[in-house]
């Protein structure tokens, strides 16, 4: 008998149909883990930042609750009752409600006026060229990098001689000047992202170069304005060897020097219930205007990189 062998399998012809069984599958492939290991690190250092950070806030806010004698025998436990009477002692008594209104008179108005003449500053530096545009843009950059260490001496001669010594809007004054150079320096930044195109089709319907800022332009820029709001904000608030140098008055502290008043003042028979009451008053704004507008903030810094 003749046997007949099977045919070998012909490959396929192009255009002929290929089944599953003439695929073979591809070889597994190890799972890499090093992406793994790298997000469990970077994980557990923000968490550990985190603890870091938020931990002496509590405490801060636990304390101001409790007693004297619950603050050194049990510092870590929570407070038997609430003491908010801690509250209206540092309020009234320790007059840090005349503090936070110096404060918010202060920093209200050098707020507004750096963003106002940053914002001006910044676009005519991004929009424009002209002669010395460079010359006066790392000027600006210049002033980042001087200590203010070393101008606390002639700024208060030149105060003093200008009759501003002593006073809230002289104050407001040494502010601005103090805040403008990072805030011309990030929002000209922010300004050179914005499109040109809409600018030019205002000047094609009449529009001034005034009004293309204030009612175009500006709001625009409303992302980088309340970033660098915030950033000024934090540093005018917790702003303590310029009010100290320029603001000796004792009726026109600011909370920083009522803070530090009120825990020098009597030594070691300090009111440190009353103490961490009013360190807690002189944190909760800066907490709020940072948790309202955080993701204007994250939405400011990163509108550059995406644009």
């Amino acid at each position: 008998m003749k046997t007949t062998e099977t045919p070998a399998p012909l490959p396929a012809e192009s255009g002929a149909p290929i089944t599953k069984t003439d695929v073979r599958p591809p070889p597994p492939v190890k799972e890499k883990k090093e992406g793994t290991v790298l997000n469990v690190f970077s994980h557990g250092v923000l968490v550990i930042w985190a603890f870091m950070v938020v931990m002496p806030l509590l405490w801060a806010v636990m304390t101001s609750f409790k007693d004297d004698r619950s603050i050194f025998s049990s510092p870590w436990s929570l407070p038997d009752s609430l003491h908010f009477d801690n509250w209206s002692r540092a309020w009234t008594q320790a007059n840090m409600s005349d503090y936070f209104l110096n404060t918010v008179l202060v920093v209200g108005g050098s707020l507004i006026g750096t963003l106002v003449l940053g914002s001006m500053a910044a676009y005519v530096l991004a929009r424009f060229d002209f002669p010395g545009n460079r010359f006066i843009y790392f000027l600006f950059i210049g002033g980042m990098s001087f200590p203010i260490m070393l101008a606390l001496v002639p700024l208060f001669y030149v105060v003093n001689n200008m009759g501003l010594l002593n006073t809230i809007h002289g104050l407001i004054l040494v502010y601005i000047a103090y805040s403008l150079p990072f805030t011309v320096f990030f929002l000209a930044a922010f300004f050179r992202t914005l499109p040109t195109s809409i600018a030019e089709a205002a000047f094609v319907d009449g529009a001034s170069h005034s009004r293309t800022f204030f009612q175009i332009m500006l709001p625009m820029a409303k992302p980088g304005l309340i970033s660098v709001g915030i950033f000024n904000f934090l540093g005018q608030w917790n702003q303590y060897m310029l009010p100290t140098v320029l603001n000796t008055d004792p009726d026109k502290r600011v909370l920083t020097q009522g803070l530090v008043q009120l825990a020098v003042s009597q030594g070691y028979k300090g009111d440190w219930s009353g103490l961490f009451a009013g360190l807690v008053m002189a944190m909760l704004p800066v907490l709020a205007a940072y948790i309202v507008f955080q993701w204007q903030v994250v939405q400011g810094l990163t509108a550059g990189a995406l644009k």
